[in-house]
């Protein structure tokens, strides 16, 4: 039995990640506004040479929505991928 509820607290582990991943999905696609303004913050970066992927524009993703590095990592390929895959 108790290997049971070891099992049930693992799995609930695993599916935190992706559901969160979902809202961030989401969230993109609900605020359509919101990405196309994080998409001229990564092109403002990108003019001064600095990668949509980088480290700063992922702290600017965290900061502004308030997420751990990871899902605003993740954010960041949401927007970039629905609203400016120009964006390196």
């Amino acid at each position: 039995m108790t290997k049971f509820f070891l099992f049930l607290f693992l799995s609930l582990g695993f599916i935190n990640p992706v559901l969160s991943q979902s809202t961030l999905l989401e969230s993109v696609k609900k605020n359509p506004a919101d990405a196309i303004k994080m998409c001229n913050k990564f092109k403002e970066l990108n003019s001064k040479g600095i990668s949509a992927s980088s480290d700063k524009a992922i702290e600017y993703v965290s900061k502004k929505n308030n997420l751990n590095p990871i899902n605003a990592e993740i954010l960041s390929i949401y927007v970039i991928g629905l609203h400016c895959p120009q964006v390196i």
